[in-house]
């Protein structure tokens, strides 16, 4: 009996407690507006109905225009993709002209320089000047 006697005690206090204090009021967020009007306070966050589908459903639908431009944007890349690979062959096609052309005119030039000693070389001299 006498573990009743201390559980309604334990209760009747935590009841004159819970009672007496402001803990209740001061769990919540306090509320500076005017407390004599709580659906005031309700307005404020809450909007009716009709306002909040059409928030959500402007929000989740995207416009035509939308679409549009993606594709415009999606155009332009891939051309411009293309562009960068035309342009980047060229260049190397030209990179390569220029090399042969330079090799074929050194090649050139070497053989007449390599005649030219050949037909002026008359035995004497050594052939070259740094080759003493």
């Amino acid at each position: 009996m006498s573990w009743t006697r201390v559980f309604v005690l334990a209760l009747l206090t935590t009841l004159l407690i819970l009672t007496f204090s402001s803990v209740g009021e001061n769990a919540a967020v306090r509320d500076d507006s005017n407390a004599a009007d709580p659906k005031g306070a309700a307005r404020q966050v809450f909007v009716p109905e009709s306002d909040a589908s059409n928030f959500f459903k402007h929000r989740g639908r995207r416009s035509v225009r939308y679409y549009e431009l993606q594709a415009e944007q999606r155009v332009r890349l891939a051309a411009d993709k293309r562009r960068r690979d035309y342009n980047e062959e060229q260049r190397d096609e030209y990179e390569n002209y220029v090399e042969e052309e330079r090799d074929e005119v050194n090649e050139r030039s070497r053989e007449t320089n390599e005649q030219l000693r050949e037909f002026h070389y008359d035995g004497i001299y050594p052939r070259y000047f740094w080759s003493h």
